[in-house]
């Protein structure tokens, strides 16, 4: 078990996580009892095979999915069992999520999407803030252009974006480079880890590409729900 002193210090807590789902064939545990600790401003890479369990672990940090057993912390707050609002209003707060398949909204344009999280907090000057964000990323000339009408490394930069804009103190990231190809996924992954330079962010990656994993400070490596490895990258 974790210990509560250590709150102070972590960005995320998972304290004996189980996730267990029914299926046609029964139940299926998906998560097994994990225990992990990850200090504030660590850069963790989160791997292993297919089916491992790594999503399901990265969707219970980002509280979209609810453990059948165990203590979430995340940002210092117990997360377990907060109700759909207040989780909601939590994430808006704390963590940006970049998911594979960029998860745009297709009705809007890159200055829309990349809005839209802080026009849902109130925050005021929203427009401008994306245009600088996504003028970070390289897209000060497709604003008003919808997801229809960019490349897929376009729209995974516009979700980066999007992810950034609200400067969250965790990013969790899944596969953000799966569909890209190597250069445009080299960019996006320079993007991800500048925000961490500049802003001290957590960040936990979900790859299969071992050349990323060595650029984490941390790699966790999952099998059959577990952690079986736990190693600080030299």
């Amino acid at each position: 078990m974790l210990d509560a002193q250590s709150t102070s210090s972590s960005a995320i807590q998972l304290d004996n996580i189980h996730l267990r789902l029914s299926s046609d064939a029964g139940e299926v545990n998906i998560l097994r009892g994990i225990n992990v600790d990850i200090k504030r401003g660590e850069t963790i890479g989160l791997v292993g095979p297919s089916g491992s369990g790594k999503t399901s672990m990265l969707m219970v940090v980002a509280g979209l999915e609810r453990p059948t057993e165990g203590t979430v912390r995340v940002a210092g707050n117990d997360i377990t069992h907060f109700n759909e609002d207040k989780l909601a209003l939590f994430r808006r707060e704390h963590t940006g999520i970049v998911f594979q398949n960029f998860h745009l909204v297709p009705t809007m344009t890159a200055l829309e999407n990349v809005a839209l999280p802080l026009e849902f907090a109130g925050r005021t000057h929203a427009f401008e803030a994306a245009r600088e964000q996504l003028a970070a990323v390289g897209l000060d000339h497709r604003l008003e252009h919808y997801p229809g009408q960019l490349s897929g490394g376009e729209q995974q930069r516009v979700a980066l974006a999007r992810a950034f804009v609200t400067e969250p103190t965790i990013l969790l990231a899944d596969e953000p480079t799966g569909n890209l190809d190597g250069k445009t996924g080299e960019t996006v992954m320079e993007l991800l880890f500048d925000l961490h330079h500049r802003k001290g962010t957590t960040l936990l990656l979900i790859t299969h590409a071992p050349e990323l994993a060595k650029r984490c400070s941390r790699t966790l490596t999952m099998a059959d729900g577990h952690i079986v490895a736990d190693e600080t990258v030299s």
